[in-house]
C-alpha cells in the first residue's frame, strides 16, 4: 500500500502538534499524619495502591514502623529494633503491590542495621552475608530487594537480593555506593559519592551504568530515588546555593517537586506519578507528605 508523502508529513505535524501541546506537570501537596497525635510522619515509599511505607514517632517519642493505606494504619514494631526516635528506630522504605514492605532499624543490642522484610504480619530478616550493618530501601512486584550493607570498615555498598541470591553492586572509580530502588524490570537506582566529595546518580540497567544527575544541581549533586514502571524516577539534589530540593524526571524532564513547606525530598514514586517524602527538619528530621500530579 503506497503512502503519500502529503500524508505522511500531515501524521508527523499531528504527532508535533500533540507533543507541543503536552501540558507541564503541576504538583498538588498534602500533608501526612499516621495518628492526630503523632508528633512526626516519615514517608519513604508508596505502591500503585497508594499505600504509604515509613514511620511515625508517637506521643512518647517512640518509633514505629507505618503502612498507611488510606486511612488504616498499620503499626509494626520489631523487638530487636531500638525504638529512639530519629536515631535509627524501624522504619520501612520501600513496598510493592502486593503490600510487601522492607526497611531496617539499628540493633538494640549491636547498635548495627538490621534488615527485614514485612509481609502479613511477619517480619524476615534480611542481612547482606558477613555484613556490619544491612539496610533495604526497594522492593519491586517481584519481591527482589535492593539497598545497601557497611563492610568493616564502615563503608557502603549496594546489594540485590534475587531469591535467596544476595549481589554486590559498586559504581567504579566512586565510594560509599548505594542501591535505593528497583522496578518491575529490574532497573535499580544507584548512587555513590565521587572524587570531588559530592554525589552522581545512576540507573543500573544489567551492567550497564547510565547517569542520571540534575542539571540544576550544585556542587553537592544529586540522589536519586526510586525509578517505576514507566521510566520515571525521583530523588533529590542539591542546587548551587547547597538547598535540598526533590525532583522527578518524566518523559525526559526535570521537574522541582518542592512541598510549599520548605526545604524537601522526595522519596516513593508509583506508576500514577504520585510521590511521597518529606520537607523541613522538624524535631526528628521533618514532615511527610505525598504528591500527586496533574
Amino acid at each position: 500500500m503506497k503512502r503519500s508523502i502529503l500524508g505522511v508529513l500531515l501524521v508527523l505535524a499531528f504527532v508535533a502538534v500533540g507533543i507541543a501541546a503536552a501540558p507541564p506537570l503541576t504538583f498538588t501537596f498534602s500533608d501526612v499524619h499516621a495518628t492526630k497525635t503523632a508528633l512526626e510522619t516519615d514517608t519513604y515509599g508508596v505502591n500503585n495502591a497508594g499505600a504509604i511505607a515509613g514511620d511515625y514517632v508517637d506521643s512518647g517519642s517512640v518509633q514505629h514502623g507505618m503502612i498507611l493505606a488510606g486511612k488504616k494504619l498499620t503499626t509494626v514494631n520489631n523487638k530487636s529494633c531500638s525504638s529512639t526516635a530519629g536515631t535509627g528506630g524501624i522504619s520501612f522504605f520501600g513496598i510493592n503491590s502486593a503490600g510487601v514492605a522492607v526497611g531496617w532499624c539499628f540493633s538494640a543490642k549491636t547498635g548495627l542495621a538490621i534488615g527485614f522484610e514485612y509481609a502479613k504480619g511477619k517480619i524476615t530478616p534480611i542481612n547482606f552475608p558477613k555484613s556490619s550493618g544491612t539496610e533495604p530501601t526497594g522492593i519491586n512486584d517481584k519481591g527482589e530487594v535492593v539497598g545497601l550493607y557497611l563492610d568493616s570498615a564502615s563503608l557502603s555498598h549496594g546489594f540485590s537480593k534475587i531469591g535467596t541470591k544476595y549481589t554486590g553492586i559498586d559504581v567504579k572509580g566512586e565510594t560509599n555506593t548505594v542501591a535505593w530502588g528497583v522496578n518491575n524490570k529490574g532497573q535499580i537506582t544507584v548512587y555513590a559519592s565521587n572524587s570531588a566529595g559530592g554525589f552522581d546518580s545512576f540507573l543500573l540497567t544489567g551492567k550497564t551504568f547510565k547517569k542520571i544527575n540534575n542539571p540544576n544541581q550544585g556542587a553537592t549533586g544529586t540522589i536519586v530515588h526510586t525509578p517505576n514502571n514507566k521510566g520515571d524516577i525521583d530523588g533529590t539534589y542539591y542546587d548551587t546555593a547547597g538547598t535540598e530540593k526533590g525532583w522527578l524526571l518524566h518523559a525526559g524532564k526535570y521537574y522541582d517537586v518542592v512541598d510549599p513547606g520548605g526545604v524537601s525530598r522526595a522519596d516513593g514514586l508509583n506508576d500514577k506519578l504520585e510521590i511521597v517524602g518529606r520537607y523541613g527538619t522538624g524535631t526528628f528530621g521533618g514532615t511527610g507528605f505525598k504528591a500527586t500530579t496533574k
